[in-house]
């Protein structure tokens, strides 16, 4: 019997019950899956020296109720912001022609992330199915703090939230079921 339940094991652990994990793709994949099937996008700009962007890698990113949403609601792109990637937005082609390769930890920022203000990491964009910026939402966050993020972008709630006050009632209301 334990020689059976032991092979039973290893075949399940074999055969692909594995920790789901965040489907993250390039910022121009992401534009071109838009043009087929029209959905929000989620962007995480991170830079490689960042100690709260690999806190959120290994704490947030990794959380089974946000991989879930994320994946469902999203499309998921991992973007350095001081990195070297060409990426099209806008009929824009924007790059890092300041990277230096020999440089460690800072870099310069990468022009898109310039055009989207972002002045801290990790910083996470929301944009809209037709990729208008719908907001940032800079710092570290954990599942929990995650989730009224996720949730009033993916549900459309944020056209609402047009006040401070909104904001606040909205936040004072929000009901989570994101566990850590």
């Amino acid at each position: 019997m334990k020689l059976l339940l032991t092979g039973l094991l290893v075949l399940l652990t074999c055969t692909g019950i594995q920790a789901q994990e965040i489907k993250w793709m390039s910022m121009n994949e992401a534009l071109e899956a838009q043009k087929k099937q029209p959905k929000k996008i989620l962007m995480d700009a991170y830079t490689t020296w960042c100690g709260p962007c690999k806190l959120m890698d290994k704490n947030t990113f990794t959380n089974k109720d946000v991989v879930n949403y994320v994946n469902k609601h999203f499309y998921p792109v991992k973007f350095d912001a001081e990195g070297t990637e060409e990426v099209v937005y806008k009929d824009f082609k924007y790059t890092n022609p300041n990277y230096d390769p020999n440089r460690k930890g800072r870099n310069s920022q990468h022009f898109l992330a310039n055009a989207l203000k972002i002045s801290g990491y990790p910083s996470l964009v929301f944009f809209d199915e037709k990729s208008n910026v719908i907001a940032p939402v800079v710092g570290y966050r954990t599942p929990e703090q995650l989730e009224i993020f996720l949730k009033m972008i993916a549900n459309n709630d944020y056209k609402k939230l047009t006040s401070a006050d909104a904001w606040g009632k909205y936040e004072k209301e929000f009901k989570g079921t994101f566990k850590d």
